[in-house]
């Protein structure tokens, strides 16, 4: 059975990391001009839109936001037991030629990147992706490293970092399950 081991972020927290990304995205990339943001399913796409507000309440423009499903670029779909939901991918906009900033909440392995990676390069060629996260827990398995980071938290393998939004969770916050043995 898991177990809640701590929170590591409150709403007032994840506000404060989402403002501090949109700064840095804002900074890094010279304003928004070019620039488009596509959230990963599940909660990749609140976390997008939000930062899309921000940027905007910050710089006074609107910055387009897609929507990206990777459940078929996934390399573990053979593996898995059940049948995939797959859901749409909506991007309303061309991303040749644009920055791409990919939003996620969690990353770990990488895998879950790598395969949003191939996504959006079926889309077409952007001038450069870059990477934001709520949370970095660590534990590579691919060569991957979020650009713009929320929270570092180290975790072990027997952990899962847990990001609970509104929109889909009906409550705010980011917690630390201790995984059964």
């Amino acid at each position: 059975m898991t177990k809640e081991k701590a929170q590591i972020l409150d709403q007032e927290g994840i506000r404060r990391s989402l403002t501090r990304i949109a700064h840095e995205i804002i900074e890094r990339n010279k304003g928004t001009g070019n620039l488009v943001l596509i959230g990963i399913r599940r909660r990749g796409v609140p976390l997008a839109e939000r930062l899309a507000e921000r940027i905007k309440d910050i710089e006074g423009s609107s910055v387009p936001v897609g929507t990206l499903d990777i459940t078929l670029y996934r390399d573990d779909l053979t593996t898995m037991a059940y049948q995939p939901l797959v859901r749409s991918t909506e991007v309303p906009f061309s991303v040749s030629g644009k920055t791409v900033v990919l939003v996620d909440d969690v990353i770990y392995t990488g895998r879950t990147i790598r395969a949003a990676l191939d996504a959006v390069i079926d889309l077409g060629r952007p001038r450069v992706i870059q990477l934001a996260v709520l949370i970095d827990r660590g534990h590579r398995e691919l060569p991957i490293r979020p650009d713009y980071v929320g929270k570092n938290v180290p975790t072990s393998r027997k952990e899962e970092a847990l990001v609970k939004l509104n929109e889909i969770d009906g409550e705010e916050r980011v917690i630390i399950l201790e995984l059964p043995d």
